[in-house]
């Protein structure tokens, strides 16, 4: 055996423990210490709120989510902390609107240390918390770099460019980089999101026999825009082959349909554990559908009723599936349309713990709905901003929806519960309305600058180098070891 093909066995070996391995599965359900129940938030990429088929799609088969949503409560109002991605999981992870939230826009800017994560919140009660997926929330040595914001284990993409890549080069472990062998020197054999599966059951067993909160973020269905039309990544188009549908449109279907398969499965580990009575699952996305590679979102009426996609402000890019499961504490086949949204999940997920959330989030405990209870406050005002084209704002007071597409520009005055599709302009017929949600928007953010993008490389962004091998430090050792060997004889 060659030192090299030494080394990298010992490494692989380490990883395929840490990432697929791991303790032997138990027939019983294991000893918990605490009667605090398990939390796992699956949080979707680009996908719509007319995706699903409890949702209204009729074309994509999503057999898993729609058990998910029978068996559980299915939200019809819940909204996303932002129309793209790095703001929005900031105010879900963080509990703060666009307004006030470290992460305003898609610029590399990560987390700092005096931003309180929903990992950090838990850990006061005793969780052990694991991200798989996406992250882009700070990248390697930062402090944003999920293990400096309460996760003790991360498995994935750090950087939101990177996580475009379905069968990248390498993925990170903690702070350490993955290299599949299949993705290696041009080769393109093993899809990412088997391994971030694989990572995401491979946490809950390592956690089963003390409470955990496993926060999944598969990269599906996002498109991989540098490949530009080729971009729908899947390793097959399974029963969508036959479909007489445009090659991007069947890519999404599949990939879907994928992501659906992958959450049936997490959920059939949780029932074979015996853990499906002591986790609550939350599943939802973190924005609206794209229109990228090709994929036309009227195709299969991704936003459902409603207007707009990705990067808009309208229902549509911002209204997105919120599925809640806890067998025997939710009950089956329900549906809630009271407002929530994802910034909102820190301070139930707290209250679910029976710990305390931070002062002055934005977010407020939904927890009384998943246990069949109504809220008796008044939703919060709802604030979003958008940087990518100027300094668009839109707010929600009530029914009332108002968005701003430039700040010279009046704004529109939508009436949600008589128009969700925002078909109707009615700024002109309620002035009072227009006056208090002007005011509102001019006051509800904390001022801000647009940061500027940092002069380092983001290791998997293009053009970037790719992160040092593990396995030729630990060839090196080797070699440095046999050579003393050698020395001494």
């Amino acid at each position: 055996m060659t030192f090299r093909s030494s080394g990298r066995r010992i490494l692989s070996g380490l990883l395929l423990a840490l990432v697929a391995g791991g303790a032997a599965l138990h027939g019983a359900r294991p000893s918990r210490p605490s009667k605090l129940p398990n939390i796992v938030l699956i949080v979707a990429d680009d996908l719509g709120y007319g995706d699903l088929g409890c949702y209204g799609q009729t074309r994509i088969r999503t057999p898993h989510l729609d058990r998910l949503a029978a068996e559980g409560l299915r939200f019809t109002q819940a909204y996303a902390g932002n129309t793209v991605c790095a703001p929005s999981r900031c105010a879900l992870m963080t509990g703060r609107h666009t307004g006030h939230a470290r992460i305003r826009s898609n610029a590399q800017v990560p987390l700092e240390p005096d931003d309180i994560t929903i990992a950090e919140v838990l850990r006061n009660a005793g969780y052990k918390s694991g991200a798989v997926g996406k992250w882009a929330l700070g990248w390697e040595g930062t402090t944003g770099h999920p293990n400096a914001q309460g996760f003790t284990e991360f498995l994935g993409y750090l950087d939101q460019v990177h996580a475009h890549d379905y069968y990248p080069a390498f993925l990170w472990r903690n702070a350490l980089p993955f290299f599949p062998p299949g993705n290696q020197n041009g080769r393109r054999t093993e899809y990412a999101p088997a391994w971030l599966l694989k990572g995401a059951t491979n946490f809950v067993r390592l956690c089963e026999d003390r409470p955990f909160f496993l926060y999944f973020t598969p990269i599906l269905p996002h498109a991989n825009n540098e490949r530009g039309t080729n971009g729908m990544e899947v390793p097959d188009l399974g029963e969508y082959a036959r479909e007489d549908w445009p090659a991007p449109e069947k890519a999404k279907a599949a990939m879907i349909t994928y992501l659906d398969d992958m959450v049936g499965q997490v959920i059939a580990d949780l029932r074979k554990r015996r853990l499906d009575d002591t986790t609550l699952v939350l599943f939802t996305s973190d924005n609206g559908p794209h229109q990228e590679s090709g994929v036309q979102p009227q195709f299969f009426q991704s936003s459902g009723p409603l207007r707009g996609i990705k990067r808009d402000l309208y229902e549509g890019g911002i209204r997105v599936p919120l599925i809640a499961w806890w067998p025997g504490t939710i009950a089956a086949g329900t549906t809630n349309s009271r407002p929530v949204a994802l910034w909102d999940l820190l301070p139930t997920f707290a209250e679910v713990a029976g710990t305390t959330a931070p002062k002055g989030l934005d977010g407020a405990s939904f927890a009384p709905l998943l246990f069949g209870r109504k809220l008796e406050r008044e939703p919060k005002p709802f604030y979003w901003e958008f940087h990518e084209r100027g300094y668009q704002k839109a707010a929600r007071i009530g029914d009332w929806k108002a968005v701003q597409l430039a700040t010279n520009q009046p704004i529109e005055l939508y009436d949600l519960k008589s128009d969700p599709g925002e078909a109707r302009n009615v700024a002109a017929e309620n002035p009072t309305v227009v006056r208090e949600l002007t005011e509102y928007l001019t006051t509800a953010a904390d001022p801000w600058t647009p940061p500027a993008e940092p002069k380092v490389q983001v290791a998997g962004r293009p053009g970037s180098p790719l992160p040092p091998n593990p396995a030729d430090r630990v060839e090196g050792l080797i070699r440095a070891t046999n050579a003393a060997s050698y020395k001494r004889r």
